[in-house]
């Protein structure tokens, strides 16, 4: 992705306001999720083949987790080193969704697909966050 395309996606061709929507919006998006999985874990959890307290539990995580992540988002400049903190975590993050739906979860063919459409736009967001990070250090170099 070019830094055009970056930039007409975040709406601006300033890394450092690119940067930081880029992080409200994974903190608006995860802490949707983390709303949705402690208001509806058993709703949720039948549907997706998930146990509602594993869903209560990552819905805690990700409560707190979108908390720092839009904490480091309403900073004049986010440190670089927070941010790379949060596109590590949304790497990791992602990249363990798909090994444990490959390896120990067993859900419904919903919370299957919807395992793997979380795991990607977490995987986006990192990628996002990380360009914008450069982008910014690359005007300040």
């Amino acid at each position: 992705m070019s830094t055009i395309q970056l930039a007409a996606l975040a709406r601006t061709c300033e890394p450092q306001s690119m940067l930081r929507r880029f992080l409200a919006l994974d903190a608006v998006v995860t802490g949707g999720n983390a709303l949705a999985y402690l208001a509806f874990s058993g709703p949720l959890g039948r549907f997706l083949g998930a146990d509602a307290s594993l869903l209560l539990a990552l819905g805690a995580f990700l409560a707190l987790y979108a908390a720092g992540v839009g904490l480091l988002a309403a900073r004049r400049q986010p440190p670089a080193l927070g941010v790379r903190a949060v596109v590590e975590a949304n790497l990791a993050w992602a990249a363990v969704s798909l090994v444990a739906l490959a390896l120990w979860l067993t859900p419904s063919t919903p919370g299957a697909v919807w395992t793997v459409l979380q795991a990607l736009v977490v995987a986006g967001f990192a990628v996002l966050q990380h360009m914008a990070l450069k982008a910014r250090q690359d005007i300040g170099s």
